[in-house]
């Protein structure tokens, strides 16, 4: 499996502690040229609002920078949280990146808020006045038939997709999830499936499973396509790779305790996580984090590609040094032999 298996990245852009939103976010167009580089088959940035760790707010305005510094990549979000936006501004936002960078822009979707409280969520929210709807798989509906073009001839909006100022690009439009509903509409709707193992890695195969039994091929998909996002960090050694994964450690701790900051330096948090040793751990500490030498990263992950059936990885992680960070993909790349 290992050799045919394909890498591609999801970046959340870490805050690390002594450091700066703006230099998050250069990381992640330097992180990006070296996955450009070193044979990464595709990009991906998150959304994430009101954190003090994660930069990536806006997936939109980061997918044009990226793609306009490479030139291989697939890039794409990781996602775009819908429930904040409308689908025709989603539409239009994607056709023109894919009008700039003809088939090389993807748009994955999610259902959830990308926040960690209801205040930001509310900030988020245009009317204030009502909760905002759970009406997602109405949203998706639309979005889809927008870039489509599939709108009945007597609908509100069936001038809107010739409209689209990318046009006849479009973007490649994936569903992401963690959820067994996330996985019923990916295949309802006949769309690729990025499943996220790093939220929910004990359902994941039966939900991969799930998702291609019930596939129905569409017009944008004849067969059920699954890339799956995990947590890894390589090292040159086992040991170094377990020390430098103690600052997500602790950044996990610390957000289950809702007293989230930016991501710890590894000393601060290998101090903090030792004067914790011998507690009961908190619910969520069963995250898979896949860590080690690049031999060992490689069989766990090729393993774990081969559990779910998939031939692509998305890989995953917060490291406080950048030069680590960009160490640990360097290393994965030689380690799977990508063509740079």
């Amino acid at each position: 499996m290992s050799a045919a298996l394909r890498l591609g990245v999801l970046d959340q852009s870490p805050i690390s502690e002594g450091s700066t939103g703006a230099q998050a976010l250069r990381n992640t167009l330097d992180l990006a040229q070296l996955a450009d580089e070193r044979g990464y088959h595709r990009y991906w940035v998150a959304e994430h609002h009101g954190s003090p760790m994660l930069a990536g707010t806006s997936p939109e305005a980061l997918i044009g920078s990226i793609a306009a510094l490479t030139s291989r990549l697939r890039v794409g979000s990781g996602g775009v949280m819908l429930p904040h936006y409308s689908p025709l501004k989603v539409a239009e936002t994607f056709s023109v990146l894919s009008g700039l960078h003809p088939g090389r822009i993807e748009l994955g979707v999610g259902r959830t808020d990308g926040t960690d409280d209801r205040v930001t969520a509310f900030a988020l929210q245009r009317d204030r006045n009502h909760p905002a709807p759970d009406d997602f798989g109405e949203q998706l509906a639309e979005l889809l038939a927008l870039l489509g073009g599939r709108l009945a001839a007597d609908h509100l909006f069936a001038h809107l997709p010739a409209l689209l100022a990318g046009r006849p690009e479009q973007p490649e439009p994936w569903l992401l999830g963690s959820s067994p509903q996330s996985a019923v509409w990916a295949a309802q709707l006949g769309l690729s499936y990025a499943f996220a193992d790093f939220i929910n890695p004990g359902a994941g195969v039966e939900l991969a499973n799930a998702y291609r039994e019930r596939f129905v091929p569409s017009e944008r998909l004849a067969e059920p396509r699954l890339v799956v996002a995990v947590w890894a960090l390589c090292a040159d050694t086992d040991v170094e790779a377990d020390r430098l994964a103690a600052s997500a450690r602790m950044a996990a701790i610390r957000a289950r305790g809702a007293k989230p900051g930016p991501l710890p330096r590894v000393e601060d948090a290998l101090l903090f996580l030792d004067r914790r040793r011998g507690q009961a751990p908190q619910a969520g500490a069963s995250k898979r984090m896949v860590l080690g030498s690049p031999a060992a990263v490689r069989d766990e992950l090729a393993a774990l590609a081969e559990d779910y059936g998939t031939d692509e990885l998305l890989i995953l992680n917060v490291v406080h040094d950048h030069a680590a960070r960009r160490r640990s993909y360097e290393l994965l790349a030689d380690a799977f032999g990508l063509a740079a």
